[in-house]
């Protein structure tokens, strides 16, 4: 019996060369529409599907491979006899190779100005019908979703004469994972049309690896990079690089606790974010971004060797010969000036990315996701902004106009920093950070030791309530003036009787920035 194979590509990469491997080897092609088109120019000999059919395209080209004449002869099983004894008395041949791949529905969506009704017409039906029909046949059918995959299937039939079971197999599994891929990037789309930000009963992500990494957080954990099929402009996995290594896990992790950082204040003010083990280490502002990084980098001189800096202005070249001084693993700004560019570069290993939207702040309808073991946890992104005027003063003594800016900086910080968090902050600079303790105390007492005598009229930030006051009585000790915290301990009397006492200034929030 003659072999058959159907061609029907949208991406007509290496198709015709395919086709001329296959019609070497005996095999009668069927095909429709475009790459029909194609292998008829190139002056191979192809069916249409309709001659097989009977029935011509209709619709626009919405119904063409849709008929018992082609999935009868994709899932018919070659070991049943029933099977090939009922498509012979119905006419149909076997096929046994399928090259199909789909409307472009990926890049339809991302043109500019395209319209819910384009979108939807380059949503495949035929083509997803005829690959999930072959794979679920793959003992029977090879079937390549991937051009890339076109010369393994034919030195195989060369060589051995069919496709090997092992290679079907393979072939079966790319096809479920790229129509499952195809069809959660559509239910993603229609989400977004919707304005649905709500969990869902079932959660399918598209997501699309960018980057194979050398390892993990530790050399014996795999790894890779992924990026959501919809990516926005101003996230980490759209950033291009423009020198040094390739990232490693631990240097996208923390440069995504940069960006995020970094989002939090705009771009009324020059700011710099040094970030060390995904906490910031070192946040400064200032009115230039020169200016801005001094005081970053003076934040915390120690803890920033290593690290990752985020600007939110473009990196001139006196910022790049400060950056240069140290070693750092990444720079990521907007944009390099000329001279920055050959300054930072001369640092082989120096990671440079450039993303021009970084400062643009996270939307709504992004989702926080960290895997456990056998599930998911899911959340909203915490976006959440802090309205200056619905700051509640509970203490006697209200901030001064320099307190309270500085107690929103601070703020604004320890949101970004693992909880428990303290940060203290003191003209344009957090002066000491304390990241992830299992009590506020030990926290407080690391922000006050990073930020030695630098700590005495600064402000704190905690990114959750004081259930006792053994916090105010320490900030006192230190010299610290003020506070912002959530409020709504049990016990809050304690600490404002406390900061009352001391002459402190303290804000409640009434919201919490918990950060796991």
């Amino acid at each position: 019996m003659q072999r058959r194979a159907i061609l029907s590509v949208f991406d007509k990469t290496g198709v015709v060369d395919f086709a001329k491997g296959l019609l070497a080897l005996d095999f009668e092609l069927l095909s429709t529409g475009g790459t029909h088109r194609a292998l008829t120019e190139a002056g191979l000999p192809c069916t249409e599907v309709s001659d097989i059919t009977g029935f011509p395209e209709c619709l626009d080209g919405r119904v063409k491979t849709l008929h018992p004449a082609i999935h009868g002869g994709l899932l018919a099983m070659r070991g049943n006899p029933d099977h090939m004894a009922r498509i012979a008395q119905l006419g149909i041949a076997p096929i046994d190779v399928v090259a199909v791949n789909l409307y472009p529905f990926a890049a339809t969506i991302a043109k500019p100005g395209v319209t819910l009704e384009e979108c939807i017409e380059n949503i495949d039906i035929g083509g997803p019908t005829m690959l999930r029909a072959a794979a679920k046949n793959w003992q029977d059918v090879a079937v390549v979703v991937h051009p890339a995959d076109y010369d393994t299937v034919l030195r195989e039939l060369r060589e051995n004469g069919e496709v090997c079971r092992e290679t079907k197999f393979a072939l079966c599994g790319k096809v479920f994972e790229h129509t499952s891929h195809y069809d959660a990037l559509i239910n993603a789309y229609l989400r977004d049309q919707r304005g649905d930000t709500a969990l869902p009963e079932v959660l399918a992500l598209p997501y699309e690896r960018v980057q194979s990494m050398r390892y993990g957080e530790n050399p014996h954990q795999a790894a890779a990079f992924y990026r959501e099929a919809r990516a926005l402009p101003n996230t980490l996995p759209e950033a291009q690089q423009l020198h040094g290594k390739e990232l490693s896990y631990n240097n996208i992790n923390d440069a995504n606790g940069a960006l995020d950082c970094l989002k939090e204040f705009g771009t009324a003010q020059a700011v710099a974010v040094a970030v060390k083990h995904a906490n910031p280490c070192g946040v400064g502002v200032g009115d230039s971004i020169f200016a801005a990084y001094q005081n970053a980098y003076n934040a915390d001189p120690v803890s920033i060797f290593g690290g990752i800096v985020a600007l939110n202005r473009p990196v001139d070249a006196a910022t790049a010969t400060e950056l240069a001084k140290i070693f750092l693993e990444i720079i990521i700004a907007p944009a390099y000036d000329a001279d920055a560019l050959e300054i930072l570069k001369a640092k082989k290993n120096l990671r440079l990315l450039q993303l021009p939207a970084l400062a643009e702040p996270n939307g709504k309808g992004v989702w926080d996701m960290k895997r456990v073991t056998g599930g998911l946890l899911v959340q909203e992104l915490d976006t959440a902004g802090l309205d200056a005027a619905e700051l509640q003063v509970v203490t006697e003594r209200a901030p001064t106009d320099e307190e309270k800016a500085q107690l929103l900086f601070a703020w604004k910080v320890v949101k970004h920093v693992k909880s428990n968090g303290i940060a203290l902050v003191q003209g344009d600079a957090t002066v000491g950070i304390g990241p992830g303790q299992t009590n506020r105390v030990t926290a407080l007492a690391l922000a006050i030791q990073y930020a030695g005598e630098r700590a005495a009229g600064s402000v704190m930030a905690s990114d959750a309530f004081f259930p006792f006051d053994d916090c105010v009585q320490a900030a006192h000790a230190a010299g610290i003036t003020a506070i912002i915290q959530p409020g709504g301990s049990i016990r809050d009397a304690d600490s404002i009787a406390l900061c009352n006492k001391y002459g402190i200034a303290m804000l409640f929030t009434g919201i919490r920035h918990f950060k796991h």
